[in-house]
C-alpha cells in the first residue's frame, strides 16, 4: 500500500484558486471530511460488494465482435490515497475469457454524501502476463487530484470531472437523464439516471446507467453494451 503524506493532499487537492466542481459538490480539501464507508444510493459499495457484467463490442480496427465480462469486487481492506482512507475496488476485465486488464480503483465518501475517485491501479494482461500499466494514476502524485465520481444528489445537467491526472486519465462524466427504468439479466430498476462519459485523451463516449442501491447496472461503449448480470 503506497499512503501519500497529507501535505499531498493540500497541495494537489482544491488549494486556493481551485473551482468548485460543477453539480453542487465541494473541492476535495480535508481528509478528515471523507470516509471509505461508501453507501451513496448509486455507488453502493457498502451493501453490494460483487457486480459481474457480460456483454459484446465490436473491435474498432478489425470489426470483429468481442465478448466481454467485467467482474468488479470490493475488497475488505481499506487503504490510504493522499492521506484519504479509501475502499478498494478490484475489476476484471475478460475480453473472449482472456483477462486483459485488473485496476484496484480508489473510491471515498465526502460528508456532504458526494463520491469520490481518488485514482486507479493498472495491469495490462497479455497471454496472462502483465505487459504495461496504462492509465495508472494516484491522487497527490505529480498534478493528479481526486474526481467527483458522483455528486450527492445527481441531476440532469450535472457535469463532473471523474478523473483529473492530466495526460494519463482525464475522464468527464454527465448526467442526461434521470427516472429511467432499466431492464438486464439481473433484474429491472427503477428511478435510474444515465450519464454520457467523455475520455478526452481517446476521443471516446460512452453512456452508462446507475440505479438506485444497486449502481451500475448498464454500459453502452461504442458499437457495444455490458448489462448487469448478477450482484451481490
Amino acid at each position: 500500500m503506497r499512503v501519500i503524506v497529507l501535505a499531498a493532499l493540500a497541495a494537489g487537492c482544491g488549494g486556493d484558486g481551485d473551482a468548485e466542481p460543477s453539480g453542487g459538490a465541494p473541492a476535495a480539501d480535508d481528509p478528515a471530511r471523507f470516509s471509505a464507508t461508501v453507501d451513496h444510493p448509486l455507488v453502493p459499495l457498502s451493501s453490494v460488494r460483487l457486480t459481474i457484467f457480460e456483454g459484446s463490442e465490436k473491435d474498432p480496427e478489425t470489426g470483429e465482435e468481442i465478448e466481454l465480462r467485467v467482474e468488479s469486487r470490493v475488497l475488505e481492506r481499506t487503504e490510504r490515497v493522499a492521506g484519504v482512507p479509501v475502499a478498494v475496488v478490484e475489476v476484471k476485465d475478460f475480453e473472449d475469457g482472456e483477462l486483459v486488464e485488473r485496476t484496484l480503483d480508489y473510491y471515498a465518501q465526502h460528508e456532504d454524501g458526494s463520491v469520490w475517485y481518488f485514482g486507479e491501479r493498472v495491469d495490462d494482461y497479455e497471454g496472462g502476463k502483465v505487459v504495461g500499466h496504462k492509465g495508472q494514476w494516484l491522487a497527490g502524485e505529480g498534478d493528479a487530484k481526486p474526481g467527483i465520481f458522483m455528486p450527492a444528489e445527481p441531476k440532469v445537467g450535472d457535469a463532473f470531472e471523474q478523473e483529473r491526472a492530466p495526460g494519463v486519465a482525464e475522464d468527464e462524466s454527465k448526467v442526461v437523464a434521470a427516472g429511467l427504468e432499466v431492464q438486464t439479466p439481473a433484474g429491472t430498476f427503477s428511478d435510474c439516471i444515465k450519464t454520457e462519459d467523455y475520455a478526452p485523451l481517446d476521443d471516446v463516449t460512452e453512456f452508462k446507467f446507475y440505479c438506485p442501491d444497486v449502481g451500475l447496472v448498464r454500459e453502452e461503449p461504442p458499437d457495444g453494451r455490458l448489462d448487469l448480470i448478477e450482484y451481490r
